[in-house]
């Protein structure tokens, strides 16, 4: 029998009744399931912020173990009355947060913070976490078992703070580990890389490890559970219209991913594709004991009548751009630039070229960075670097999207229409996406008017999606 893979966010136990909430889910599966889970709320926020104090101020340590002791202990004693048991399991996160205690006293006797130590104390957000829910289950009649990603062999590629999995490397171990037909609770957002290192996979990474997770031991689904209601044709914070989308596939979601929906993490659908393993998405606030997910995806591609199913958007990108005569044409330049950027592991998310200029999308944390390596190439056929970082990228998603004639000019017809300028135009790099760049200020009225220009009417058209059954 196939695995389901579970995972649950760390919004997903902030009160009593998420416990419980958690318990019906796993329940309503009738069978053992891989469990993987995030730190919870808050928790990865407060062990940077103490990273960065610790180096100077001992005092800090005693703060932030205090907080943790806390927060983690407080919810064993709202959950478990029994005070032997209560006692025992207050026991186990206590001497788990000691270990992070001796790691903090490193920390501020050097002053500094390696990447490995860095890598280490993040994930132990998730360590807590997983001992806690795993400890908190057996007391509730779940027989669950915990399963570090050391132990179970969950190997990375090693570069710290931002790892991928190595599958090769890591799906026999896994396979292994994994077999015993019980319910495992993972933590998730880390690995381990060949020399044993704990490597992060990236920020809100525990949907990728659940994912990685999946592919690994084949999963019959993914199953993420939310707090929300899973993709829609807009942020419901900025439109209160918006319109569920019960189904996307594989490149949808990455897509919508990566230009800016919170839904996933923008890795989370590359373990899956090709591999036939769904992914579903539940809305825990919402789960009356039907497995019914809120949105499913997987490789069949449905063309909605509408085309367009979301709009999305990103503040998270920033320009740099080279100018001099024949930039764009004279070899040498492009590789000498994309080849310190990738040097200092900067991640080129675009590129635009013109025969005088060329412009990378970065990342905003990376565009500072990036302009300084670029200048010190001293490349004598640019004339200026300049950086834009006042920009946001508004994206359009939907299967058929280059093929549907019409689609690009209603969504810049819209646009205009608004009196938004379009510094940046990009079509057809994914087959199912057009993204461009406006100002910062202008991205929520942009983000209006395409949805208003594909989604206002479709009640009264009677226009109906297309889906298949799933």
């Amino acid at each position: 029998m196939k695995y389901v893979v579970i995972k649950f966010g760390g919004s997903n136990l902030k009160s009593r009744e998420d416990l419980f909430r958690i318990i019906k889910v796993l329940k309503s599966y009738d069978r053992p399931v891989i469990v993987v889970v995030s730190a919870l709320y808050g928790i990865t926020d407060r062990l940077n912020d103490a990273l960065r104090r610790i180096q100077k101020s001992r005092k800090e340590i005693k703060e932030i173990i205090v907080f943790l002791k806390d927060t983690h202990l407080n919810i064993i004693k709202q959950y478990i009355d029994e005070s032997e048991k209560q006692k025992e399991l207050c026991k186990r996160i206590e001497v788990r947060i000691e270990e992070l205690e001796k790691k903090f006293k490193g920390i501020n006797y050097f002053g500094e913070v390696p990447d490995f130590v860095h890598d280490w104390v993040l994930s132990f957000g998730e360590r807590l976490s997983s001992l806690l829910l795993c400890s908190l289950l057996n007391v509730f009649g779940i027989d669950a078992t915990e399963a570090l990603p050391e132990d179970i062999g969950l190997i990375t590629d090693g570069i710290f703070n931002n790892a991928c999995i190595d599958f090769e490397a890591s799906i026999p171990t896994v396979q292994k580990t994994l077999s015993e037909n019980k319910t495992y609770i993972i933590p998730g957002f880390y690995g381990v890389s060949k020399e044993g290192k704990v490597t992060l996979l990236g920020r809100g990474g525990s949907d990728y490890s659940a994912a990685a997770i999946a592919r690994c031991v084949q999963a019959e689904s993914l199953d993420l559970w939310k707090d929300v209601s899973g993709f829609s044709s807009v942020d419901p914070q900025i439109l209160n219209n918006a319109i569920p989308i019960k189904k996307l596939n594989y490149s949808e979601a990455a897509e919508l991913s990566y230009f800016g929906a919170k839904i996933l993490h923008p890795q989370t659908v590359e373990p899956l594709l090709h591999h036939s393993i769904p992914l579903r998405i539940f809305n825990i606030n919402t789960f009356s004991g039907e497995l019914q997910p809120v949105t499913y995806i997987a490789d069949t591609k449905v063309i909605t009548p509408s085309i367009i199913k979301s709009v999305t958007y990103s503040d998270d990108f920033a320009i740099l751009e080279l100018n001099g005569p024949g930039v764009g044409i004279k070899p040498g330049i492009m590789a000498e630039v994309t080849t310190i950027l990738n040097e200092y592991d900067i991640n080129i998310k675009s590129i635009i070229t013109t025969q005088t200029k060329i412009k990378l999308l970065l990342s905003k944390s990376d565009i500072d960075k990036g302009y300084q390596l670029a200048k010190s190439l001293h490349l004598i056929t640019l004339d200026e670097i300049k950086t834009e970082d006042d920009i946001s990228l508004i994206a359009v998603v939907g299967e058929g999207i280059l093929n549907q004639p019409g689609i690009a000019a209603r969504t810049f017809q819209a646009v205009f229409t608004r009196g938004i300028n379009v510094r940046l135009i990009s079509a057809g790099a994914s087959d199912v996406a057009i993204y461009f760049i406006v100002s910062k200020n202008d991205k929520i009225q942009a983000v209006k008017a395409i949805h208003e220009e594909f989604f206002c009417n479709i009640e009264k058209l009677n226009i109906k999606e297309e889906i298949n059954e799933i």
